[in-house]
């Protein structure tokens, strides 16, 4: 198993950047394949795909929504995944969780639902 802990979220302004962090622990990711991927939830919405990575950090798959503006990445040594998040947006005001998924090193998974681990989030504010 692995355990998820997210941080890095706060109160930003329109336009402004943040780095989340994703840190795992128990079977790291330096010694077990996991594909990881970043999701979203805003009050009284749908948990929403944001970005994914798959195990060797090579491939990277986005959602419409943040595309050119978000970078997801990783440092297996550092059993760390990164979301970066420029020219944020009121909308993209939400709870940020990470999610880990024990598969082959190149699969990336966008799916919500074939994610085994989660974190408990961490929150992101923009203000206009």
């Amino acid at each position: 198993q692995v355990q998820l802990v997210e941080s890095g979220g706060g109160l930003v302004q329109a336009g402004d950047s943040l780095r989340l962090s994703c840190a795992a622990s128990g079977r790291t990711f330096a010694s077990t394949s996991y594909a990881v991927g970043w999701f979203r939830q805003a009050p009284g919405k749908e948990r929403e795909f944001v970005a994914a990575i798959d195990w060797t950090g090579g491939r990277t798959s986005y959602g419409d929504s943040v595309k050119g503006r978000f970078t997801i990445s990783r440092d297996n040594a550092k059993n760390t995944v990164f979301l970066r998040m420029n020219y944020l947006k009121p909308e993209d005001t939400a709870l940020y969780y990470c999610a880990a998924h024990h598969t082959a090193a190149w699969t990336i998974v966008t799916t919500e639902g074939e994610y085994e681990y989660w974190g408990q989030g961490t929150q992101v504010t923009v203000s206009s």
